[in-house]
């Protein structure tokens, strides 16, 4: 089994328990090599209520910085986003990943900025 197939895999195992609703929309996860994307989603109506990636963020708070750290400044740009809308409650989906590094930076980012899981 491939390191794809895997995640796809964990993913969708997940997917099966978790679903984002109106009153409590799904914040999903996608990391790449170099960059961190997190989105607030509605699963009802199908649309992304809000997103925050590491590609927006200014460039004096992400040159010094590793990948952790900027993973935990989007989980607060998403928390920030997100209370504009007057979301304060969401689910978590690590979508496959291990909730470890990066992930739990974001996650740790996004209840810091005042998201509830």
């Amino acid at each position: 089994m491939a390191k794809l197939e895997g995640r796809e895999r964990r993913k969708l195992r997940v997917r099966k328990k978790i679903s984002g609703t109106t009153a409590r929309p799904r914040l999903t996860v996608f990391r790449s090599n170099k960059q961190i994307y997190a989105q607030v989603v509605d699963d009802v109506t199908g649309n992304t209520l809000a997103a925050a990636t590491s590609l927006k963020l200014e460039t004096s708070q992400t040159d010094d910085a590793n990948k952790s750290k900027v993973a935990e400044l989007v989980g607060e740009a998403i928390a920030e986003a997100c209370k504009a809308k007057g979301i304060t409650a969401v689910v978590f989906d690590r979508n496959g990943y291990i909730y470890h590094g990066r992930v739990k930076a974001l996650a740790d980012g996004a209840r810091k900025g005042g998201l509830t899981f």
